[in-house]
């Protein structure tokens, strides 16, 4: 069975995250299939702590922090965040990484098309700062997927809510500002500003550091509220 502190922390999360894996809790205690009931027993919610701490050496002798997931190779797992903050990035074409996305409290850190498809993952992901994940394996989540009907319309609703915001995203790149974007990001995510270096906010807003430092001179003018 789940622990109390993931209990505790999914039900002051975000809301059809609780209901899903309550859903889960009572699907155990109710699952007639007994071996499915055991295979979800044997390999549980696991929860992980990633220290930033924990760095490999780039050739050129620089530190970064060790990703959860690399480029190329296929992900088997997904991990729920209860703190802390993540990234998704990529290398473009002048071997500079780029953040395509930033996980924070409450939401699920995965390579979509790597763990659904089964395909090697098109980027990297990697903790920015200390975070504890609970982690539930690809296996388990495809049992869960077949026998417990919430955790289906968990599913639906969260690729819903994932397609809007890439699309959403992509609006933005072209319909707004550089600075209205920091706006948007500072509102929705502060964590985020207060949390990541510079450099991952700027290739993320799809402008320089000195835009984008800039930027928050600019906005630190603004008035309250």
């Amino acid at each position: 069975m789940l622990s109390a502190a993931l209990i505790i922390f999914l039900q002051n999360t975000r809301g059809f995250l609780w209901i899903a894996f309550y859903s889960y809790l009572t699907g155990l205690l109710n699952n007639s299939d007994g071996s499915i009931k055991s295979r979800i027993q044997s390999s549980p919610f696991i929860s992980c702590r990633f220290s930033t701490n924990c760095r490999c050496p780039r050739a050129d002798g620089s530190a970064q922090r060790h990703p959860s997931l690399k480029e190329g190779k296929i992900a088997n797992e997904y991990y729920v965040l209860q703190s802390g903050v993540a990234r998704a990035y990529v290398y473009d074409y002048n071997n500079d990484e780029i953040s395509t996305e930033f996980f924070t409290e409450g939401e699920i850190v995965i390579s979509t098309a790597s763990l659904f498809q089964r395909i090697p993952s098109p980027e990297n992901i990697q903790t920015v700062t200390d975070c504890v994940m609970w982690k539930i394996e690809f296996s388990v989540f495809q049992a869960l997927f077949s026998t417990i009907p919430a955790y289906v319309d968990w599913g639906r609703l969260w690729f819903t809510s994932q397609l809007f915001a890439i699309k959403q995203r992509s609006l933005d790149m072209v319909q707004e500002t550089a600075t209205n974007r920091y706006l948007k990001l500072l509102r929705a995510k502060p964590q985020i500003i207060q949390n990541v270096p510079l450099k991952q906010i700027a290739s993320y807003l799809g402008v320089t550091d000195t835009s984008l430092s800039r930027i928050r001179k600019e906005v630190a003018t603004y008035p309250a509220g």
